[in-house]
Formats: structure tokens, C-alpha cells, sequence
């Protein structure tokens, strides 16, 4: 029988390109997304396609229904890879800014972990992926909200590791830098409903900060395509001994490094520069 995955945010970038990629590796992939007509998009790619919203609990269960009528109560694999990035100033949160933030990123995802445990526990075995960022190891200006997101996923899911050794599930993170995907354009809209940037003392900044959300493309340095993701998706679901982290283009790699050995202040100096 095929090996099933369920993947969530497959509406665009990484999700859709690790959902078409398994696919074609054999896999019997549920890709989810929100909106209907990326579900009916992926229809036409031949993916079994499901609705999912991260922040409602009901379709979230639903979803997971759906899976496990499919399979017979079995999921080999979950990649949790739905997010989005709320850029601003943290003085410039609101605590509902935040909460919708940690709605998707974190609490959405946590939640249909949870569903899918007790699944793999049955059954002896099963892969948890969690697509992090190099944000989940180092912080940057105006990123403070999705970094608190990857910074908390990182550590719950370190968490998991630890609670879940010998039970034949294994938990491994992925660490992406700069990812040729819709993520600019996903977090200009957040930055558009939830920052007032003229009554911000940021707001000269905030100039900048709207100009490169507006551009398309790859802006950024070391920028690399969507399939550098799938091939460490591939190795974690696959390697009899996946790794706990995969660092995925060198600003990840590079950033790893100097947080090990440079005292923090340093550190600080290097990451305005970014």
C-alpha cells in the first residue's frame, strides 16, 4: 500500500511543491489548503485535496476524519508546513495582531499534531515534520511575531522528541531560509490589516519594509526554489534515522553557526545588518 501523508498549507510554495513532489514518489498525498479554488487546483493536479483551516478546530477535525476514513484509521506521515509571517515592530502588535499569528502558526498546528499522535501511536510508527525557519533559531527586526511562532514551534517540538522516544514516531524540524514562494505577498497582507505605520515611531522604516513586501521574486541573497524543502522533507520521511534538524540554504547555515560561537552583543550587530 501507498505511504500516506497529510500536509497542510499546500496552497502555494513549499506545501505545493512537496505535495506534487511525494506524489510522484509514490505517496498518497492529502494535500490541504483553504480556499476553494486552491482546493480545486490541486484536484487538477491529481492530489487528494481537503479543506483545512489552522484556526478553526473544526476543520481541523474534520480533516483529520476525512484522512482516516481514507486510510483505515492509519497516517504514516504529517507535514505540518502551514504558516504565515505578520511583520511590524512588536511595539506595533496588538494582542489580536499576535493571537491570530499564533492561531496558524502554533496553536493550529499543535492541535492537529495532537489529533494525528495517538494515531501513530497505534500503529507503532509514523514521521512528524515541522517546517520551522531560520527565524526559529535567530530574531530579526519586524519579524518579531512569526519568529515567536517558529521560536515556540521549535521548542514544543524538541518537547516532543523527548516524550515521544521509542514509540516509533520521530518528530524532525526543517530550518528553511529564503524560499521562492508566496510568502512576501501572504505577509503583506497581514502588514496591511493589522500596522497603522503613520502613528509608528517606525515608520521611515516601514518605507522600506512596504517596498520589498510589494517587490516579487527573489530579492533576497541565496534565495533558492521550493524543491531544496523537498529534499530534506524526503530524507525525514524516508532515512531510517532522520535528522532532528535540516538547515535548508546558507543563511540557515550560516546563522546556526554564528549564534554557537559569537557572544551575544556580536551577534546583535550582525543580525542588524540583515
Amino acid at each position: 500500500m501507498k505511504k500516506s501523508v497529510l500536509i497542510t498549507g499546500c496552497s502555494s510554495g513549499i506545501g505545493l511543491c512537496v505535495a506534487t513532489g511525494l506524489a510522484a514518489r509514490g505517496y498518497h498525498v492529502f494535500a490541504t489548503a483553504r480556499k476553494a479554488e486552491d482546493l480545486a487546483r490541486l484536484r487538477q493536479l491529481g492530489l487528494d485535496a481537503l479543506a483545512l483551516d489552522l484556526d478553526d478546530p473544526t476543520s481541523i477535525n474534520a480533516a483529520v476524519d476525512h484522512v482516516l476514513n481514507k486510510t483505515g484509521g492509519t497516517l504514516d506521515a504529517l507535514f505540518n508546513n502551514g504558516a504565515y509571517g505578520q511583520p511590524g515592530a512588536v511595539e506595533d502588535l496588538s494582542r489580536d495582531a499576535l493571537r491570530a499569528q499564533f492561531e496558524t502558526n502554533l496553536f493550529g498546528t499543535i492541535e492537529l499534531t495532537n489529533r494525528i499522535i495517538p494515531v501513530m501511536r497505534r500503529q507503532g510508527h509514523g514521521r512528524i515534520i515541522q517546517n520551522s525557519s531560520v527565524l526559529g533559531l535567530v530574531a530579526l527586526r519586524y519579524r518579531g511575531a512569526y519568529t515567536a511562532t517558529k521560536f515556540a514551534l521549535e521548542a514544543l517540538s524538541d518537547t516532543l522528541r523527548l516524550e515521544l522516544r521509542n514509540t516509533g514516531i520521530h518528530v524532525s524540524l526543517i530550518e528553511p531560509g529564503p524560499i521562492l514562494s508566496r510568502f512576501r505577498e501572504n505577509s503583506h497582507a497581514a502588514y496591511r490589516r493589522w500596522i497603522r505605520p503613520e502613528t509608528s515611531p517606525h515608520r521611515e522604516q516601514y518605507r522600506a519594509l512596504e517596498q520589498r513586501l510589494a517587490t516579487a521574486g527573489a530579492a533576497v541573497p541565496f534565495t533558492l526554489p521550493p524543491e531544496a524543502v523537498l529534499k530534506k522533507v524526503v530524507h525525514a520521511l524516508e532515512s531510517p534515522r532522520p535528522h532532528v534538524r535540516y538547515y535548508v540554504t546558507v543563511p540557515t547555515w550560516l546563522l546556526a553557526v554564528l549564534r554557537r560561537i559569537l557572544p551575544y552583543r556580536v551577534m546583535d550587530r550582525v543580525l542588524r545588518k540583515i
